[in-house]
């Protein structure tokens, strides 16, 4: 083959080459724009191979590394204060029952108004009772085969009554018995301030957290760095009422004996504390 029919079958070849890539259409694409196209097609399928390593390649953030790097001790402990109440709240009441709804609250008020005179006779302030509960209750009479029948009606009034001076609670209780109270659904004990018995007690939750951290850094070669955090939980509570013997018409002589007893006041606190060698 001579050198001018194989020029002219190299330039046919690469003709038909550039024809199979350009496509036909009725407006070809401009070089630049096609470069351009090629660029962001490159760029797009090579994005989600990068993801991957770019999110794994994030280094540990400081606060991860102190926290594996420091040797920390979480301890919980608790304190408490034992001293006596000086404070007591008792339920009382009238329960009457009459044919009607007018002479059962008619008979309960007159009761009541008694016993509420008796309660500050014996040294009760009128600002340490309070109506609890009052209610007016039809009653029925019920035989076999036979719709309710309706018998008369039973009110029920309640005063809540705080007692400032113990030395009084048991007169106080008889008197509103002799009064007409027929109810007594409990008594329980308080403080008045329980501020100072709750500071006592968080003093010794604290000195038992820290000879619990003490011995702790001991057993493992360490000691106390110093303390991270400090929280509190718990608190003063009231003790829960007691149930308590409603007085006897005989016992005129005597009043109705009433322990008081002692109060428990308890802090629960927590705390972390960094140990070093």
């Amino acid at each position: 083959m001579g050198c001018t029919a194989l020029k002219a079958y190299v330039q046919l070849d690469l003709a038909s080459m550039a024809a199979s890539v350009i496509p036909l259409t009725e407006t070809p694409m401009k070089p630049p724009i096609r470069a351009a196209a090629l660029s962001l097609a490159l760029a797009l399928a090579a994005a989600p191979a990068a993801l991957p390593q770019a999110a794994f390649a994030q280094p540990a953030t400081p606060a991860a590394e102190g926290m594996f790097a420091a040797t920390t001790l979480n301890l919980t402990a608790y304190g408490e204060s034992r001293l006596p109440p000086d404070m007591a709240t008792i339920t009382l009441g009238v329960m009457t029952e009459a044919p009607t709804a007018a002479e059962a609250m008619r008979a309960n008020a007159a009761r009541m108004t008694g016993v509420i005179a008796a309660l500050r006779k014996g040294g009760v302030g009128e600002r340490e009772i309070q109506t609890s509960g009052l209610n007016l209750n039809p009653q029925y009479r019920y035989e076999e085969n036979k719709p309710p029948i309706l018998s008369g009606y039973q009110a029920s009034n309640q005063v809540t009554v705080t007692v400032l001076d113990l030395a009084r609670l048991g007169g106080a209780v008889d008197a509103t018995v002799n009064a007409g109270a027929n109810q007594i659904h409990g008594v329980s004990f308080g403080l008045r301030d329980p501020a100072a018995a709750e500071n006592t007690a968080r003093e010794a939750a604290v000195r038992a957290l820290q000879a619990k951290a003490e011995l702790y850094a001991r057993a493992t070669g360490h000691r106390i760095s110093r303390l991270v955090t400090l929280s509190e939980g718990g608190a003063y509570t009231p003790s829960p009422p007691m149930p308590m013997m409603m007085a006897q018409s005989r016992m005129k002589d005597e009043s109705t004996p009433v322990a008081a007893g002692e109060l428990k006041v308890r802090i629960d606190v927590s705390g972390l504390y960094q140990l070093v060698r």
